[in-house]
């Protein structure tokens, strides 16, 4: 596997050693020693995600206070444009964000740390969204930060409104919301 960094030190996006020929694909969309050795974080994923959701859904900025949550995060149909930011009050990165393209087709993943909300908007048509966790999902500890933040001000390369959900039109301001020290 190979690891490349972002603009925001702990985020890494995955690109796993993809095997291929006339008959299809293969590749090990985790091994635990592997991420270790390539990435030096030592965690546990205790719950998987799946999600299908059609274009132009936008799912975030979402991250649990208490019981924080890591992600590694992939699409197995389709393609989104997934989106980190540090909420870390005490961070230098404090307010930065990254997007990442994860697509079925160039099979990236990308790790989230704790510390960070997280959200995704789908670009394809429809795309199917696979997450790993390393903390139990606890609705009383979700948390949400407005997608169309001004403080943030994240490019989300949209061409109309997203649609969301109930819970995400409800998400505060960067300013109002409960963050990490």
């Amino acid at each position: 596997m190979k690891v490349v960094t972002t603009d925001l030190p702990g985020v890494l996006i995955i690109e796993p050693k993809v095997y291929g020929d006339e008959r299809g694909f293969f590749y090990e969309s985790f091994n635990a020693k592997a991420f270790k050795e390539a990435t030096g974080v030592n965690t546990k994923f205790v719950q998987n995600n799946h999600s299908r959701s059609k274009k132009g859904v936008l799912r975030g900025l979402h991250y649990q206070l208490d019981n924080p949550q890591g992600k590694l995060v992939r699409v197995s149909f389709g393609e989104v444009l997934d989106v980190a930011v540090d909420i870390r009050r005490s961070s230098p990165h404090f307010g930065k964000w990254v997007a990442v393209r994860l697509s079925a087709e160039n099979h990236r993943q990308l790790w989230v740390p704790e510390g960070f909300a997280h959200g995704f908007v789908v670009l394809s048509e429809f795309a199917e969204f696979l997450y790993k966790t390393t903390n139990y999902y606890t609705p009383s500890a979700e948390r949400c930060i407005r997608w169309n933040d001004r403080t943030l001000n994240i490019d989300w390369q949209l061409t109309e409104e997203p649609q969301l959900s109930a819970k995400d039109q409800e998400g505060k301001s960067l300013q109002e919301a409960d963050l990490f020290p």
